[in-house]
């Protein structure tokens, strides 16, 4: 399934990802720092979304409480509730 989260407090404003029997693909971000989040994508292509997000959560950026990998697992918590 597809699905699309608007990020808090990033300057990302946009994940869009599918979950598929509990894998992740197709990460794209919109806005943010672009190398930093296609190396993101690419290195969580194909795993457990479930993992992913476990890992990701609470990483912050500079002084920011949140940051595009906390909001990615704060998208893919947001996904699993919709299942």
């Amino acid at each position: 399934m597809i699905y699309t989260y608007k990020t808090k407090g990033t300057c990302s404003t946009e994940i869009n990802f599918e979950i598929n029997d509990g894998i992740i693909s197709n990460v794209s971000f919109k806005g943010g720092c672009n190398g930093n989040l296609k190396a993101i994508s690419k290195l969580i292509e194909g795993k457990n979304a479930a993992d992913v997000a476990d890992i990701l959560k609470g990483n912050t950026c500079g002084p920011r409480k949140t940051s595009c990998a906390d909001q990615l697992a704060q998208a893919i918590y947001s996904a699993a509730e919709q299942i």
